[in-house]
């Protein structure tokens, strides 16, 4: 049964069940359509493949062009500007070593061409062997300011992935009797910062969550995203009622504002949802913050649209007082609540179309949270062609039936529109 008791329609086309994968009739397109984005993407491969490959020889291709622009050209003519370039060119993408070696190979090309032609002593040709000296000696300095540069880049983005493990650890997979999977999926591959945050508790008023969306992106966001968590622990444990949370972050995002001087409500908003399963109860509450709807999947495999019965503002807008207000749903053995970020839904494929969870859940059963997760994400990376722009947090948390094994069994299902398993 859902809000207020309306019990939700089956979705399966046969009474009591869900289909396993069953195959639609779109799903041939949906197959055509990978299979051309699979395609899309390994041209895109070779090509970048063919282009490191191009910049790697093309400081060698300087000086041999060089060479032979010098040997076959009048004497009025120079090739100077080549062997210089090839140095600067190594600089930025070659090692210390190579790029010192690539500035001695053209000296050596011009020395040598000098005195083939008996000119090495000369006014003009000691001036264009000092150009290529001076030059290789700047590409070398080039080189080592690129280096560190990269070397502060990268441990940037350590203490900066440390920083957001830390206040964002994955849960425990069993939490106050109910089966808990979370991912965190960054829109650029190696990286784990950003503004989505997910957190499970369990208190003395049942299984409390968040998932969230802070605006912005890097140390700020995760800076945003520890005031965040840090409330939200505090306050599950602490706060009566769920809409009495939601408020404690309310607060906490106005003590962080006033403490940077006063941040735009426009810049500094959160969109949150909050969830709470009370122990023993077959049924869940929610207070959504201008955040994407949670999905509720039955064991059968009809699902359900959680919205809110009022929409609110997201955490953060000091636009006025705007009392919360909690829906409760009815949760049944063998359900599960699906809570998400907006780079699920707001996921495009090459033809700008949205990734639609419901539509793409909606009628399919899995074992457990984690493997619905690992549908899930399986199944956006298809839809994007695996070039997805922004980062996505998913929370899962089932309601174990009755026989369900306690440790949950891991089953990798890639697509849901495939007909796989």
């Amino acid at each position: 049964m859902g809000r207020r008791g309306v019990a939700p329609r089956p979705r399966s086309g046969k009474p009591g069940g869900g289909a396993r994968y069953r195959p639609r009739p779109w799903m041939r397109r949906v197959g055509e359509q990978q299979v051309g984005k699979r395609e899309k993407r390994r041209k895109r491969r070779a090509g970048g493949v063919r282009t490191r490959r191009f910049v790697r020889a093309l400081p060698a291709l300087m000086i041999v062009g060089g060479v032979l622009f010098d040997a076959f050209t009048p004497p009025e003519f120079t090739a100077i500007p080549l062997f210089a370039a090839a140095p600067l060119i190594a600089a930025p993408f070659f090692s210390r070593a190579s790029t010192i070696r690539t500035g001695v190979a053209a000296m050596v090309a011009v020395v040598g061409l000098r005195i083939y032609s008996g000119t090495l002593f000369r006014v003009v040709p000691s001036i264009e062997l000092l150009t290529v000296l001076t030059v290789s000696v700047l590409a070398v300095v080039i080189n080592d300011v690129v280096r560190r540069s990269n070397e502060q880049l990268a441990s940037a983005r350590v203490i900066a992935e440390t920083a957001m493990r830390a206040v964002l650890p994955t849960p425990s997979d069993r939490i106050g009797g109910l089966h808990v999977a979370a991912r965190y999926e960054a829109a650029q591959a190696d990286e784990f910062v950003g503004g989505d945050l997910f957190s499970v508790t369990d208190t003395p008023q049942g299984v409390r969550l968040v998932v969230g969306d802070v605006r912005g992106k890097g140390l700020d966001a995760v800076e945003a995203v520890a005031v965040i968590i840090g409330a939200f622990r505090e306050a599950a444990e602490q706060e009566e009622s769920l809409e009495g949370v939601a408020q404690r972050l309310e607060r906490a995002l106005a003590r962080e504002s006033s403490t940077r001087g006063g941040l735009d409500a426009v810049e500094g908003f959160v969109t949150a949802v909050l969830a709470e399963i009370p122990p023993g109860a077959s049924l869940v509450r929610i207070v959504n913050r201008g955040h994407p709807d949670p999905l509720l999947l039955h064991r059968d495999g009809a699902l359900e649209v959680l919205g809110p019965s009022v929409p609110a503002l997201p955490l953060g807008m000091d636009l006025g007082v705007w009392p919360d207000r909690a829906d409760e749903w009815h949760l049944p053995a063998g359900a599960t609540l699906l809570l998400y970020t907006d780079g699920l839904s707001e996921a495009r494929d090459t033809e700008g179309v949205f990734y639609d969870p419901a539509e793409r859940l909606r009628g399919r059963i899995f074992p457990g949270p984690e493997e619905l997760l690992s549908a899930l994400t399986d199944d956006v990376r298809l839809h994007t062609g695996g070039e997805s722009t922004d980062d996505m947090a998913l929370l899962a948390v089932g309601r174990p039936a009755e026989g369900q094994p306690d440790r949950r069994r891991t089953v990798k299902i890639v697509g849901l529109g495939d007909g796989g398993g």
